[in-house]
């Protein structure tokens, strides 16, 4: 009874192999590239709505969360609140932040999947970096929505004093929630860039040199960043949130660094026994 399944099994074995012995680069045709991206496609938002079904159960609380920024204000003596300005209003921002829960919820699904694209095209030796990806990109996306959180009260608190005196302030729910979303997601996928640099590195497409040589940009860049997402009443929360990010860059730019010398070691050393064996011809047995 057993017997068939495993000749078959033994078969589609012997077959991969062959593909991979045929194909070692694992490249593929343009509607094979296509077919995939579908798949990853699908399997993605399976995963983002599976998360998203989530965000509709807690939707409530996470709403309340959401708001307590501007409700603290409201307590202080100020005339501060979040209305909804149309009938359909309400739904439209359960969908938005359901949605939003599902992205966080799903994202070691998508981060996968996007990585899982571009491993297809990508030597057999190196598909291995698709774990460490996904081992670093998911945390640090994570991370970087929870401090988004945390900076959340300080930039309300920083928007809602720059009204003048004896006015209120009326927040429609429409502009207070994407503008707390985008906040979110903001520091959640510019803790991920790192990430994505080294994954770049490891694969040969950016050099650790070439990171270098802009600098400066990128550090202005984490500035305006830190600036725009976390505004303030002085440049301490700025410094506070530009800080991690500038560590995070530091340490890819010396991931890099190190991955190209390693690099550059193999390939000096391949290249000197290709010159030896031009030279030398095959070394004897008892030498190897």
């Amino acid at each position: 009874m057993t017997s068939a399944p495993k000749a078959a099994r033994t078969k589609r074995t012997k077959v991969t192999r062959a593909a991979r012995k045929n194909n070692p680069a694992g490249e593929m045709a343009l509607k094979d590239h296509l077919k995939e991206l579908r798949n990853r496609l699908i399997i993605a938002g399976i995963g983002l709505t599976l998360g998203a079904i989530v965000g509709f159960i807690i939707y409530q609380p996470f709403f309340s969360a959401l708001i307590d920024p501007v409700h603290r204000l409201s307590d202080e003596g100020r005339i501060v609140t979040v209305s909804f300005s149309a009938v359909g209003q309400p739904f439209d921002i359960m969908l938005q932040v359901a949605l939003f829960v599902g992205l966080v919820i799903s994202s070691p699904i998508w981060l996968y999947q996007v990585w899982a694209f571009v491993v297809p095209g990508l030597k057999k030796k190196e598909k291995r970096y698709a774990l460490g990806f996904i081992g670093a990109a998911v945390p640090l996306f994570v991370l970087g929505v929870v401090l988004g959180w945390l900076v959340l009260p300080e930039a309300v608190q920083f928007f809602v004093g720059l009204s003048p005196e004896g006015t209120a302030n009326v927040i429609s729910a429409d502009v207070y929630i994407p503008f707390v979303l985008r906040l979110f997601l903001a520091f959640g996928f510019a803790l991920v860039l790192p990430v994505v640099l080294v994954g770049l590195n490891m694969i040969g497409v950016l050099p650790g040199k070439q990171i270098i040589k802009h600098w400066r940009i990128t550090v202005f860049l984490i500035a305006l960043i830190a600036a725009l997402a976390a505004p303030g009443s002085d440049a301490i929360t700025m410094f506070y949130l530009a800080m991690p990010l500038i560590l995070l860059f530091g340490v890819a730019i010396v991931i890099c660094l190190v991955n190209d010398k390693r690099r550059a070691k193999r390939a000096a050393k391949a290249e000197q026994d290709n010159e030896e064996y031009l030279t030398t011809g095959p070394r004897p047995l008892d030498e190897l």
